[in-house]
């Protein structure tokens, strides 16, 4: 059920970046630390959108993976002792 609310949860937040992207066509300038870029409101709040994404996914993952080791490793003393 938690995995339902999560997607509807994405999705409307999606949503809400793609309508404010596709109303807003200016131009906004960037400024990198070596670079400047000029892109349109939508590419930018795209681009935003999906590094946001990636790095909520690797996160998550990375979280996971902790989490299953502590717990391995707390098994693993347990049945040691």
């Amino acid at each position: 059920m938690q995995i339902y609310f999560t997607l509807f949860f994405v999705f409307i937040l999606l949503s809400i970046a793609f309508v404010f992207g596709s109303q807003n066509e200016q131009i906004v300038s960037l400024n990198y630390l070596i670079a400047r870029v000029e892109l349109s409101v939508a590419a930018a709040v795209s681009l935003f959108t999906a590094i946001g994404f990636v790095l909520g996914v690797l996160v998550t993952l990375l979280w996971r993976l902790i989490r299953k080791s502590k717990k391995a490793l707390a098994k693993k003393r347990s049945s040691e002792v």
